[in-house]
């Protein structure tokens, strides 16, 4: 059985190859999945969406978006059933930002090897800036 940074690893590893389906079946049916940024933002993929379904139109919507340039998980921290990842990524808002290099915090639940929940945080105040 793969540990729990395993499993987070395989769907990062689908993002980078923008393999939605591989990203999907790292997931629980019932996935809990928040991406924590507030309306004032103007960030459209903001909220939390249940099911592999709603996780799917939370990527549809991602891409839509922004343009992810660079994407890099730094540091996993690991315990008995959940990852904390540090990354790093450069991103330009569609449809006609400007550029801009951010942190972000996901911190993954695992539940008999399949990701359970994922809640996310980035730099929002970056973002509403290189969008406007």
């Amino acid at each position: 059985m793969s540990t729990p940074t395993e499993v987070v690893q395989q769907a990062y590893a689908a993002f980078g190859r923008r393999d939605i389906p591989g990203i999907l079946a790292t997931l629980s049916d019932d996935v809990d999945w928040r991406f924590h940024a507030s309306p004032s933002t103007g960030i459209p993929y903001g909220g939390k969406f249940t099911g592999k379904k709603a996780v799917e139109g939370w990527f549809a919507t991602l891409a839509q978006n922004d343009d992810i340039q660079q994407f890099e998980p730094r540091e996993f921290l690991e315990g008995p059933d959940h990852v904390t990842v540090l990354g790093w990524e450069r991103v330009r808002p569609l449809p006609n930002g400007t550029v801009f290099d951010g942190e972000w915090v996901h911190v993954f639940t695992l539940k008999g090897g399949k990701i359970s929940r994922w809640i996310g945080t980035a730099d929002t105040a970056a973002r509403q800036a290189a969008a406007k």
